[in-house]
Parts: C-alpha cells; structure tokens; sequence
C-alpha cells in the first residue's frame, strides 16, 4: 500500500513533460493521501495514465524542510519504506516500460510493472517553468539535498 503526502501532482503532456500547472489528485487516480494498493486504479481510463502508459509522474510533497515524502508497505513482506527528503518533489515511476529482457533475482525477468521507483527531486522541467521551484545555480553556488528511505518491519 502506497501513501504519498501529497495533494497534488504536475500533470504531463504526450511527451511526460509537464504543462507547467499543479492538479489537485483528490479524486483522481493519483490520490494515494491514504494507504491504496499501487495497482488498484491504474487501469482506469484517465489521459495521463495513457500518457505514461501507467504512473510516471511527479507529485507535489506538501511541507517544507525535511519531511516524510510517501511510505509504501509490502503487502507480502509487511516491510515498510518511508521516503524523506528535503526536496519538494516526488517522481513515482509504475515500471511501465519494463519489456522482460533484463534478469532479475532468482532467474525472473524484469516484467511489465513488476518494479517502481519513488525518486525524490526537483519537479521535471523545472528550469522552463518559472512557477516551479527554482533548480538554479549562479556560479560558485553549491546545492547539497538529504533524502532517507528507512526501512522497518
């Protein structure tokens, strides 16, 4: 089960680049503010789960500072993974293009959805998109960013 503090996300166009305008996820396939299984609406018929043939998308994690980002607890493992970071983003990536050609433990392949990503980072395109939080760095600037994936059972 995933949760994601989140209450928007920054959808995409045909390309997976964003638009440049948050979306609220409330009521939308991208709503993980509660615990919801990673695959139980991924079918549903909605643009930007075309578009990236599934989840590939950056959300919006509320708060500033260092904070919880998202945890996601194995439904057969009961083992627990909180993301937290100090950056404002969250990219959740749904193992869409996995194409069963890279090996993988005990001989399984890399199949279609069998894996997913939760990146932590600066929203996508940020550099084009002056709403989004600034990536900018002048010369002699340094840009340090701390991000810790706990595990526990």
């Amino acid at each position: 089960m995933l949760q994601v503090n989140a209450d928007e996300y920054t959808p995409v166009d045909s390309t997976l680049i964003p638009f440049g305008k948050n979306e609220p996820v409330k009521g939308t396939p991208f709503d993980f503010t509660a615990p919801t299984a990673i695959g139980a609406r991924v079918d549903e018929k909605n643009t930007q789960l075309e578009y990236g043939k599934g989840y590939d998308h950056n959300f919006v994690i509320k708060g500033s500072g260092f904070k919880k980002a998202a945890e996601i607890k194995g439904d057969q493992s009961g083992i627990l993974m909180e993301v937290w970071s100090e950056e404002p983003g969250l990219q959740f990536y749904g193992g869409n293009f996995m194409k069963s050609e890279k090996p993988m433990k005990n001989g399984t392949k890399d199949d279609y959805r069998t894996a997913f990503c939760l990146e932590t980072q600066h929203y996508p395109d940020s550099p084009n998109i002056p709403s989004f939080p600034s990536t900018t760095l002048k010369p002699g600037q340094v840009y340090k960013t701390f991000t810790v994936y706990r595990f526990s059972k």
